[in-house]
């Protein structure tokens, strides 16, 4: 059986210095993986371009695979800010308008580093299946069905925990798929046209059941 590589790190760097040789691995595993990718990564050539011995590597992480989650954390914690900061005002906009949003701070995420997140895509089954990745699904998800529940008005469905895992997993896929097989829809020129076709996509599905039953005239409240 193949033992499964330890992914937590040794400890964590408290002083200064020890965060700052944290901090420059860290940064030198970003730069070989997006440059060489994983199977190029070792321990030895992440602490050369690091500018650390490698016994000072090993205090802190136990393998290369440990590093790359470090890496994967970083990232998705400044992904996670940008998207808080980003939504912060979104509870108080009708749902056409906070659709749009979700969707354009969606794409803006995932352009934050597009060729280390693709990356990453490709490393995370090889690091195996890490807590900091449930609990950034956990988030988003959060946010949206947060927004669904003061909208509730506008809306023609009934499950928003449902409609909630539909749009975050559609808007997700839609985004993620685009940085990693598709970046030239990302480019400047079509990048809005991306947003509206997301948001249009969404945006109907959440208001679909009511604008049927508006339509067939049929009036009556959707709880």
């Amino acid at each position: 059986m193949t033992r499964k590589p330890v992914i937590r790190p040794r400890k964590t760097a408290i002083q200064e210095r020890s965060r700052a040789t944290v901090d420059n691995l860290i940064e030198a595993t970003a730069r070989i993986l997006v440059k060489d990718g994983f199977d190029k990564a070792s321990t030895n050539r992440i602490a050369e371009v690091a500018g650390v011995s490698i016994g000072s590597l090993y205090q802190y992480f136990p393998s290369k695979e440990a590093l790359v989650a470090a890496v994967i954390e970083r990232h998705q914690q400044q992904i996670m800010q940008m998207v808080r900061s980003e939504l912060s005002e979104v509870s108080s906009q009708p749902l056409d308008q906070a659709m749009r949003r979700f969707v354009a701070v969606a794409v803006e995420a995932h352009r934050l580093d597009p060729q280390l997140h693709r990356v990453l895509a490709e490393q995370i089954p090889r690091v195996g299946k890490l807590e900091k990745l449930e609990t950034f699904s956990r988030e988003n998800f959060s946010l949206f069905s947060t927004y669904l529940e003061g909208a509730r008005d506008e809306l023609g469905v009934d499950d928003l925990e449902l409609a909630s895992f539909v749009c975050v997993t559609t808007i997700e896929a839609l985004t993620h798929n685009a940085v990693l097989h598709h970046s030239r829809v990302l480019t400047d020129d079509r990048m809005e046209a991306l947003i509206d076709e997301g948001a249009r996509l969404v945006t109907g599905y959440l208001k679909g059941q009511r604008a049927s039953q508006l339509r067939a005239g049929h009036h009556k409240p959707i709880r």
